[in-house]
């Protein structure tokens, strides 16, 4: 393959600011993110924004299947290029996934097992993880470049201050882990924030649990993050303190504490106790 640089030069492609497009060149770069995504030989793999195709090369090379969609079509020669010889191993999708339903979705990867890998837009980051984590037919792994700040939050701890309402919603799902860092000037054009990937790994633990309830409590938890626990949950659920309180007690948790120190366990004990 022709050096990307080039290629985009000779398609005279112009960057869309509107598709948040920030292109990876660096073969090492690409080559590490499929191995932190853990992808194999018998592996189908769905990614997110194809851009140029680098990374849908490095996918295909190591995968069963890609399923590479794509917003732009001014892309479609410069994938004919950086995909030549691959075509059998990628179909390039040209949808917007957040407009794919999960219908045609499933239609597509035909019922199969498949695990999500990307480069995603800065801007849509959070409702494509989420829009993955709540459809029916889960992957079994995300894995993504994103912006740092994010990745910090979705990976964060109890009790630091980037744990929130969407560390939460994932540890609902799966496990998250910053498997590394990549700086701004790995991409092309270079944005103005430093990047790291994630992988969420989906582990099924809570597939019993009454998600919309949790989420409830947890979204009521976080309405005002400098509100106690007991004041956030009674005036957003409509609950007495006095409930809110004996079931914080009957856990052996202080009244005082506010939503950022309880786990994802706790919160699932807390909903019960709540006989919401």
């Amino acid at each position: 393959m022709s050096d990307i640089k080039q290629i985009l030069k000779d398609h005279n492609f112009r960057f869309n600011k509107q598709f948040g497009q920030n292109f990876i060149t660096d073969t090492n770069l690409l080559q590490a993110m499929v191995k932190d995504a853990g992808v194999g030989e018998d592996d189908i793999v769905v990614e997110i924004g194809a851009g140029a195709g680098t990374l849908t090369r490095e996918l295909a090379k190591a995968a069963k299947k890609v399923y590479a969609f794509e917003i732009d079509r001014n892309l479609v020669p410069i994938l004919g290029e950086t995909l030549k010889s691959l075509e059998e191993k990628v179909q390039v999708v040209f949808k917007d996934i957040m407009k794919t339903d999960d219908k045609e979705l499933d239609d597509i990867l035909e019922g199969k097992n498949y695990k999500v890998v990307a480069n995603l837009p800065y801007y849509i980051t959070t409702p494509i993880i989420m829009r993955f984590l709540e459809r029916e037919k889960k992957p079994q792994s995300i894995t993504v470049m994103i912006q740092k700040e994010v990745g910090q939050r979705l990976a964060s701890k109890a009790d630091c201050g980037d744990y929130g309402v969407i560390t939460l919603s994932i540890a609902l799902e799966g496990k998250a882990s910053i498997t590394r860092e990549v700086p701004r000037y790995m991409f092309m054009p270079a944005p103005n924030v430093d990047s790291c990937i994630v992988r969420i790994d989906l582990d099924g633990r809570y597939k019993d649990v009454d998600k919309k309830k949790v989420k409830k409590v947890i979204k009521s938890a976080f309405a005002m993050r400098r509100k106690t626990l007991v004041n956030n949950l009674s005036s957003a659920m409509s609950l007495t303190k006095e409930n809110v309180e004996k079931a914080l007690n009957d856990m052996g948790l202080d009244t005082r504490i506010r939503g950022e120190v309880l786990t994802i366990d706790e919160y699932i004990a807390l909903t019960n106790a709540l006989n919401i």
